[in-house]
Formats: C-alpha cells, structure tokens, sequence
C-alpha cells in the first residue's frame, strides 16, 4: 500500500512542518509540527462517536500524524483510531507503540500485528518502544527491523529515552535508523533541552512532544502565559503550543501531540501551528520558565 507522504509532500506557508530523515526503505516525510494524541481516549471520559469525530475533525483540519499505543484503554485508544480512519487510513499518519515487555524478537511481532488488528489498516508509519525495558534493545531493532521486511511497519523509534538511552542505542546495528523520540516536553517541563535535545539536534533526530499543554494544565493560568495570550489575541493553550514547536536556530524539529475531543479544542489546536511567537514573548517564557542549569532526570508521566 503507497503512503500518501512522500519526500515532495508539501504544506501550506502558515503550516509548519518536522521533516523525518530517509532511510533505506523511505523516502524523507514531512509532518505537520502538531498532530494528534489519543492517550484516555477508549476509557468512557467522552462519547466513543466524539472522540472519533475529534480525530477525523483534526484529519480535515491537516493535523495528520495520530499517535497511540497498545497500552492507551488496553488497546481502546487503537480502536477509536481505527474508526476515525475507516475510509481515510491514506490521510493519516499512524504512530503506535509496544510495551517494552512486548518488545523481544517474537513477542514484538505479535504486538504489532495486534495493535494493526485494532486500527484496521496493515501498515503502521511509526512503530515506538513505549519506554526502556528489560529485552535487550537489539532485541528489540531485530524486531523492529524484521516487521519493516515485511512492510508492517514503515519507521521505527523509541519514546521515554534519556540521552544515555540514545546512546546505548546509537552504538547498536540499526539503532541509527531511530526515527524519532517521543518525551514529556511543555513549557514547565524543560529537563530535555539539557542533554538530550542538544544530542538529538547534533543526530538530526527530532523530537515528538507529548503532554505539550502539561498535564493538569497547570502553566496554562500562569501570568506571564496569559498576559501574552491577551496580547495576541489566542488562548494560553495555543501559546503553549507555539512555544513547544517553536523553531531553534532556524530549525523546526518538534512535533506536539495534544488530546483533544471538544471541536473548539481540535480547531485551537490546528490554529497553534499559524502563532508565531516573536523574541520578546520567547525571552519573557525563557525568564518565567527556565532551563535547568544541570541535567534532572528524565521527565515521565
């Protein structure tokens, strides 16, 4: 089956855009810089048709990449993205990831047939390591290698890796074929731009931001949050947004996942990608919420 991104996939100017490097199989893809999360979804929070009418919304909004994983409602989260795609499996891209004691050479395999079973489609774009585990990570890329042989999988990736992780697994055969990282990034969890940015930056390897709002939400009443909302005139969510897809040194490398089921918050969400932030407004966030001056461990909810 042909994936609908392609290295001349092409966005609008107003859309930002994170660019997965080639591999050997693929050619280079480009994503929007925000997509959409679906962890609590499957769990009865919200009507089962509003969270699948959130995703397809956000489908025809251009917010295309959809991550889950099999841990997500015990595999619920897969289903409700599977009905969103019923029909539009080629608008998507599809991010899954596998318990890290599912991930041995076996195990892994029959994972990820389940979780495509859930979604409805034989293919997955992405497939993630959820978190370090006890199978050894080569293990692991064997696996992930041997479902990319049999085109089940197009990437592969990790997510919850620290920069000691990233280096265990970039001296291993195929670990430099790492996709992406997925990690808890927001505005008042900063602990990544330490370490583990700057080594993923120097390696090319972007980043995919989950929890982008915070859990709880609890930047979003900050003053200095919502002095600059007021003063551009959109929500202290769209500004979290902004910032955490914000470009550094002229590169855009961050892709957010927000969760959201109301409409109002999908369209919010897809209109985060047009807000720039200018330089005044990111020093007055830099001062209100600083980096860490030495490395914390590792952010993770």
């Amino acid at each position: 089956m042909a994936t609908p991104f392609s290295s001349n996939t092409t966005h609008a100017p107003e859309t930002p855009s994170v660019t997965l490097a080639a591999t050997a199989r693929e050619p280079a893809v480009t994503l929007p810089a925000i997509g959409q999360g679906s962890w609590h979804m499957g769990e009865n929070r919200a009507p089962r048709r509003d969270e699948v009418h959130a995703l397809q919304y956000g489908l025809d909004l251009g917010m295309t990449l959809i991550d889950t994983a099999e841990m997500y409602a015990d595999g619920g989260a897969e289903e409700i993205v599977g009905e969103a795609l019923r029909g539009r499996r080629d608008e998507a891209f599809v991010v899954s990831k596998v318990y890290p004691w599912n991930a041995g050479r076996h195990d892994a395999v029959a994972a990820c047939e389940r979780s495509l079973k859930r979604l409805g489609t034989d293919y997955l774009d992405l497939y993630l390591l959820h978190w370090p585990g006890n199978v050894p990570l080569e293990e692991t890329l064997g696996a992930f290698e041997h479902l990319q042989a049999q085109g089940k999988i197009r990437r592969y990736g990790v997510s919850n890796f620290d920069v000691d992780d990233m280096h265990a697994l970039h001296a291993l055969p195929g670990g430099d074929a790492c996709a992406i990282n997925q990690v808890l990034y927001h505005l008042g969890s900063r602990g990544i731009e330490h370490s583990l940015l700057p080594w993923q930056r120097q390696h090319g390897l972007p980043t995919m931001a989950y929890c982008p709002l915070a859990q709880g939400g609890q930047e979003l009443g900050h003053p200095e949050v919502l002095a600059i909302a007021d003063e551009f005139g959109v929500s202290p969510a769209q500004v979290l947004l902004a910032w955490a897809i914000r470009p550094v040194n002229g590169q855009r490398d961050v892709i957010a996942i927000p969760k959201a089921v109301q409409p109002a918050h999908v369209e919010a969400n897809a209109a985060a990608m047009r807000l720039t932030l200018d330089d005044a407004s990111l020093a007055r966030l830099d001062a209100a919420f600083s980096t860490p001056t030495r490395k914390p461990p590792l952010d993770i909810v």
